[in-house]
């Protein structure tokens, strides 16, 4: 190769590209976010030559993609005359990828300013990538859950004064996941230079018994308490694992000694957690413990309204879901809102933009084989048992002629469940209460659905029956 020629590949090279666009990365950012984030990233090259930035974590490939991606990818454009393509990867997504260890692919340059740091090939694996979608902008609060909501932004804002471990409880699919990667998020963004860890309690297992079996265990236990936050989700899954119980443990008294924040979520609260140790249990009963209710239909509602719109800016529809439609979902799917945001995935997936126009006939149709798969089905004749139990009826009290208020309010509302929590019509649903034309079926429907937003007690009542009626 002669002068000119290794004077171009020089400058063309993928560290002098890398090299240039790290020091205006630096400028632009400041050293202390670029030295958290970007400093212990390296530039690699793929087996079939082309370029990749890998990140030590997955916590750090997140905040990069999140962060500083767009930007890296304008200044690496605007500094890279042969328009090659830049991937981002974890070290060991890059490992998996090429089965080549990433020290061996640098790309051969003494201008590259950012080397990957000398720590253990796991560290990576410690780090969970966090969920893009679950941030404090789409975490949508209410009564059920505002208290955690307010404690998950004191603790992401490293506010002093802070309580120490604290637990979020509550049942599966009501947002306790969303709410502790909405933290990570938000303080990571507050506090880039300093170092946060959010694990699932199973990645910690596996984490465990990898280390234990690659005798690594001083790097898994440096990688968790060097953590100025660790994010612990689903506690409860580690119970019963003595050893694996034994090191969180003591993971946590030294970060509580350290002065560092421990957050866990757990499906019970923590007096509750009988299959833990009891030492561990009662450490984590020690902190602040933050219950998070099953959302109220108000805030099914707000979540569905939320949903739509954020799935209506990506796919490029604006709308919102008749209220009868709407309505309708909140009621059915009460039990979790991981299941309530699954049927609005099913029926946008089905008829996209047109989801806003959709009537509630043809919701159910469009929902109707994925309301049988696996959930208990309810009968008019058990909603009439259960209803009149709840209002100290008889069963046959409904299907009587009677129109005392006593009676009318309780039949409505065991009417307005029928159609809810089955598929009969409107006509089959009338014939079951004594007889009652399709009319008056459907002035009850429309009479509670009226009432229960005025009437708070009759949204518990509606609230309680619904739960007991679907187990």
């Amino acid at each position: 190769m002669n002068t000119n020629a290794a004077m171009v590949a020089s400058i063309s090279s993928p560290g002098t590209v890398w090299s240039k666009a790290s020091h205006a990365l630096r400028h632009e950012m400041g050293d202390d976010a670029f030295g958290s984030w970007l400093a212990p990233a390296s530039l690699k090259t793929n087996t079939d030559g082309g370029v990749c930035l890998v990140a030590p974590t997955g916590v750090a490939r997140d905040w990069i993609r999140r962060y500083a991606w767009r930007r890296i990818g304008e200044l690496w454009a605007a500094n890279d005359p042969d328009g090659r393509a830049l991937s981002l990867k974890t070290r060991h997504e890059f490992e998996a990828e090429t089965g080549v260890s990433a020290e061996e692919t640098a790309p051969k340059t003494a201008t590259d300013p950012a080397p990957a740091p000398d720590e253990p090939a796991t560290a990576g694996r410690r780090m969970s990538p966090l969920q893009e979608r679950f941030t404090f902008e789409t975490f949508v609060s209410g009564p059920s859950n505002e208290f955690a909501h307010a404690v998950a932004r004191r603790v992401a804002s490293w506010t002093d004064g802070h309580f120490n471990p604290v637990v979020f409880h509550g049942p599966y699919g009501f947002g306790k996941t969303h709410l502790l990667n909405a933290l990570a998020w938000e303080a990571m963004r507050t506090a880039p230079q300093r170092k946060v860890v959010y694990l699932p309690s199973e990645r910690f297992l596996s984490s465990f018994i990898q280390a234990v079996m690659e005798r690594r265990m001083g790097a898994f236990k440096d990688e968790l308490r060097t953590a100025d936050l660790l994010l612990i989700d689903d506690v409860q899954f580690i119970g019963g694992k003595q050893s694996t119980q034994e090191e969180l443990f003591h993971t946590l008294a030294a970060l509580m000694e350290d002065g560092r924040r421990v957050v866990f979520s757990a499906d019970r609260p923590p007096s509750a957690l009988t299959e833990l140790d009891a030492r561990l249990r009662s450490h984590l009963s020690a902190g602040l413990v933050c219950g998070v209710e099953p959302a109220d239909r108000a805030l099914r509602l707000g979540i569905l309204e939320r949903k739509v719109q954020t799935m209506g800016s990506r796919q490029g529809f604006v709308g919102a879901l008749r209220p009868e439609v709407a309505g309708f979902l909140a009621d059915r799917f009460s039990d979790s809102v991981r299941e309530l945001e699954g049927a609005l995935n099913v029926l946008i997936a089905r008829v996209g933009d047109r989801v806003s126009t959709l009537s509630l006939d043809e919701a159910q149709n469009v929902l109707r084989p994925h309301l049988r798969g696996g959930e208990k089905r309810v009968t008019v004749d058990e909603i009439q048992k259960v209803t009149s139990e709840h209002y100290g009826l008889k069963q046959a009290d409904l299907i009587s002629a009677g129109r005392a208020r006593a009676l009318a309010r309780p039949r409505q509302a065991a009417m307005w469940l029928a159609k809810q929590l089955t598929t009969r019509s409107l006509p089959d649903i009338g014939r079951r209460f004594g007889g009652r034309d399709h009319t008056t079926v459907l002035h009850a429907v429309r009479r509670i659905d009226e009432l229960r937003a005025a009437d708070p007690q009759l949204a518990r009542d509606l609230e309680t029956l619904t739960r007991k009626l679907r187990g």
